[in-house]
């Protein structure tokens, strides 16, 4: 076919290209042939929150709130234990704690799946030229892709529930986790690495006392990240029937109810301060930031 007339099929008013056609009977295929596979997921997925979300909720709100305030004092001190407690009495005093730890247990188990494929998969990267030109496109379309648009193949996969909400919140967040740890590994001085292997050490070794122990402070910047990203699906997983604060800021936007959707979005930015604090203060008390903040003194 000449390039004249491939233009004029192009131009034509009448011409569709029937690429959402295809994508739905991708989905549909991919239900008929792994419809097991997707309910042994769901199966998982929904234990796992549910275990989470009961360590949460079943405590008295004052156990769990002095437990987070002491995590908080473990990674940085008084004042952050100080300022995590107020926060969570505010919770509280707003009668959204059960909302806020849903939520809370829902973005735990996100993140620790998000990072469970994510840091493999950025060494991985960072140690083939071919995987990481391979990967690169594929995160590029995670992060661009309205997380809205992850939703509908997904609700009709795994139906409505915390399923869906925590499906896409693992797409939406996964990309951070590999390109930090990629960027990290590879930004490791390679002399530091040369040396591990005139010493005799097995690239194994070299990765494991060199190279991630070197780009810690990077990796933990993916973490905090990757926390953050799957906060920020919190009421985006409230459309699909997710429990948690993303629920009540659904109800109050159809409702147009300002002071529900004030309360909860309050909580939301407490957990979000929360976490934050707790994965920088991680990352500041990792040896590589301590020696690198000794010779910048």
């Amino acid at each position: 076919m000449s390039v004249t007339s491939i233009t004029s099929v192009l131009t034509d008013p009448g011409f569709r290209l029937p690429l959402g056609d295809w994508v739905d009977a991708g989905v549909d295929g991919l239900i008929a042939t792994f419809g097991g596979l997707f309910d042994l997921i769901r199966t998982v997925l929904i234990g796992g929150f549910e275990a989470v979300e009961t360590v949460l909720i079943t405590p008295p709100m004052w156990i769990v709130a002095l437990v987070l305030a002491g995590l908080a004092y473990l990674a940085k001190g008084w004042r952050l234990a100080l300022g995590a407690l107020i926060g969570f009495l505010v919770v509280q005093g707003v009668d959204q704690w059960g909302n806020a730890m849903a939520s809370l247990a829902l973005v735990l188990v996100a993140s620790a799946i998000a990072l469970a494929i994510g840091i493999p998969m950025g060494i991985w990267a960072a140690s083939s030229d071919r995987v990481s030109a391979a990967v690169r496109p594929v995160l590029d379309f995670m992060q661009t892709m309205p997380a809205f648009v992850y939703l509908i193949p997904v609700v009709i996969i795994f139906s409505v529930g915390p399923v869906p909400g925590l499906v896409a919140t693992i797409v939406f967040a996964l990309a951070p986790g590999v390109r930090f740890t990629e960027l990290g590994i590879r930004q490791v001085d390679q002399e530091v690495v040369e040396a591990g292997h005139a010493f005799g050490s097995t690239p194994r070794r070299i990765l494991r006392q060199i190279q991630l122990p070197l780009a810690l402070p990077t990796i933990m910047a993916g973490v905090n990240q990757v926390i953050m990203l799957s906060l920020s699906m919190v009421v985006i997983s409230g459309l699909v029937g997710a429990a948690g604060l993303g629920r009540d800021v659904v109800s109050a936007l159809s409702r147009v109810n300002v002071s529900l959707g004030f309360e909860a979005g309050l909580a939301v930015v407490i957990l979000a301060m929360y976490l934050d604090r707790i994965t920088s203060a991680l990352a500041d008390r990792s040896p590589v930031a301590k020696a690198l903040r000794t010779t910048s003194a």
